[in-house]
């Protein structure tokens, strides 16, 4: 009989091709699943995230969530990727397009997306359009977003449900740390190793630039001829801005085109305190005691000072 961690595995890896599907070639590039395949764990023991390997770039981001939630309670976790809108990226196909933004939240374990049902209105609204997901059906505490359009998603709003310690052993009321990343652009490297489009490419040897070419599809293949008369050949794909030409004199590892990455990825810690209902309710009643003990304390000062009057006065 096929278990149900099979089944489980098999629908959210037909959820993520579903999603894949629904994004343009350019922006599958840059999709989560990239990492999801090959990395159980995306974050590493020193702490860098997964993305990293792919998006060179660093750039900043910003994660705001509650200091404190209570059990049970739906509540937001918002990463800020920030960057101009102005700025084009090139697709898988050597065209400009928009930058496109991804993030993904480590959140403790027991954390997980909300439920549909539970989430409040306004962070729907929010997400509009917008997916998120488990990283996987063992890791449902670390979800992922992207491919999307960064010029109205800069701000990537997690729905999370906390989880509730009088329902789960595993879980304590104690402060979590939480992880976050968040890229815009694509990457630089694919996961075989392989550089993308989103690269300088470099001159292979010293020597002479004698013929560049274009191919059908927009490649360039820039032809270079060393003293020796080694003549070797460098292709570099559509939509690079070429910055030599025909009899230019270059060095090995000299650039041939323009650095076109103007995306990046960066990654943000934050801490979150699991609350106990009980803490509150008791500190609470502590203030009140504090406040109504106060107030007894003045009320009797107030009833000294008039019997001390009245003594005086007799």
């Amino acid at each position: 009989m096929i278990n149900n961690k099979f089944i489980k595995s098999l629908l959210l890896n037909l959820a993520f091709v579903g999603l894949l599907l629904g994004f343009s070639v350019e922006n599958s590039n840059a999709y989560p699943v990239f990492a999801q395949q090959n990395y159980s764990n995306p974050r590493a023991a020193n702490g860098k995230l997964a993305c990293a390997n792919c998006h060179l770039n660093q750039k900043a981001i910003e994660i705001e969530a509650p200091q404190a939630v209570l059990p049970n309670s739906v509540f937001e976790v918002t990463v800020k990727v920030p960057y101009d809108t102005s700025l084009k990226q090139i697709g898988a196909n050597g065209q400009k397009a928009d930058l496109n933004v991804g993030g993904i939240l480590i959140l403790p374990k027991g954390f997980k997306l909300a439920p549909k049902n539970q989430i409040p209105e306004e962070i729907k609204i929010k997400n509009k359009g917008v997916f998120y997901s488990p990283y996987s059906t063992e890791l449902d505490n670390i979800l992922v977003v992207g491919p999307i359009a960064g010029k109205t998603h800069q701000e990537l709003t997690f729905p999370v449900i906390a989880p509730d310690p009088e329902k789960d052993s595993n879980v304590k009321y104690l402060t979590y740390p939480i992880y976050a990343g968040g890229n815009r652009g694509r990457g630089q490297v694919y996961p075989t190793g392989e550089k993308s489009n989103v690269n300088v490419f470099g001159a292979t040897q010293n020597g002479q630039v004698t013929e560049i070419t274009t191919s059908e599809k927009g490649d360039s293949n820039v032809v270079i001829v060393n003293a020796n008369g080694t003549k070797t050949s460098q292709s570099v794909p559509a939509g690079l801005t070429l910055i030599v030409k025909a009899g230019d004199l270059v060095k090995a590892e000299q650039p041939l085109n323009l650095d076109p990455n103007v995306g990046g990825f960066g990654q943000e810690e934050s801490e979150l305190v699991l609350q106990n209902p009980l803490r509150i309710i008791g500190y609470l009643a502590f203030c009140f005691c504090v406040l109504l003990t106060q107030v007894f304390l003045i009320l009797k000062k107030k009833q000294f000072e008039k019997v001390q009057a009245a003594e005086l006065n007799f």
